[in-house]
């Protein structure tokens, strides 16, 4: 199991084992911070569990014992207890939401890179490599998403189109057909005009690769479903975060595709940060007497 999740795969596990080993995995989730300081009978005292039942914990969570159990434990909890949720208050000091916004968005980037099927991401950079048309689809906090996605996949010389209006959705989704690829982008995975245009994708015969939580709607739809799944209450913060994951997921696939498409993409890249330099102001700055400028 991963570290850096273990105490969710504890809290998913636990309808799978035993009575017995439900009184551990509740005390341990309750209390992890003592746990890794704990031996393995005062773990059981403290769960009224017996010391077999704590080993047999162990062991249905795949691992060798409660030693090995505890390691990484404490590493986990190591790797996680600076970057806790936030909850907005309104006798925070800007430091103070300052720093729980930044811990909060770094803790959920963690999280959903251990989680993200790597077998999904390789599947959906072959199919976005070998599209004819590429087009994203979100509606309203995913919308700057998509567009910044067209952006990225349009650098590469890729056919690509961002709709963030239902209509143009629709009108849009009927025109695909086989070898052309939809990007649905979700923060709920249920928003209802988004599934009826994933729903016409997919009649057309097209790729539908779905960037929202698992077990929803939207992600049942999906040819390929990439699931992220940011554990938050939808309040400001889940906004947030999301957002920044679903762009941090869209960097992967378009990194993925440009290394998939080889030098010539690279070269292209390059060519088109050349062609952009005549677009910026050179800063010039008086660094002498005589008159003599740096350029950035």
């Amino acid at each position: 199991m991963n570290s850096a999740n273990l105490l969710k795969q504890i809290s998913d596990a636990r309808q799978k084992l035993r009575k017995s080993e439900q009184k551990v995995a509740d005390y341990v989730l309750a209390q992890p911070n003592d746990v890794i300081h704990m031996r393995i009978v005062d773990l059981a005292s403290e769960a009224n569990v017996s010391e077999p039942t704590v080993v047999r914990f162990c062991r249905a969570l795949q691992y060798d014992g409660f030693q090995d159990f505890k390691l990484t434990l404490a590493q986990a909890l190591a790797s996680n207890t600076a970057f806790e949720q936030f909850s907005m208050n309104r006798k925070d000091t800007v430091l103070e939401f300052k720093q729980k916004i930044f811990d909060s968005m770094m803790g959920n980037l963690v999280n959903v890179r251990e989680q993200l099927d790597d077998e999904a991401l390789e599947e959906a950079i072959n199919a976005l490599a070998k599209a004819n048309r590429v087009e994203f689809y979100g509606l309203g906090a995913s919308a700057p998403v998509c567009a910044d996605a067209q952006h990225k996949f349009y650098r590469l010389k890729i056919s690509a189109a961002a709709y963030s209006d239902p209509h143009m959705q629709t009108i849009s989704a009927v025109t695909l057909g086989e070898g052309d690829v939809v990007v649905a982008i979700s923060q709920t995975g249920r928003t209802k005009d988004l599934l009826h245009s994933a729903r016409l994708v997919k009649d057309t015969g097209a790729t539908v690769i779905t960037i929202c939580p698992a077990d929803t709607p939207l992600a049942e739809l999906a040819t390929i479903p990439i699931h992220v799944d940011v554990e938050e209450d939808k309040d400001l913060s889940a906004l947030m975060s999301s957002r920044v994951v679903h762009l941090v997921v869209i960097d992967v696939l378009a990194v993925g595709v440009a290394m998939r498409l080889g030098p010539s993409a690279v070269d292209h890249l390059k060519t088109i940060k050349r062609s952009l330099r005549n677009l910026r102001q050179n800063d010039r700055r008086f660094i002498g007497r005589r008159g003599e400028y740096s350029y950035d």
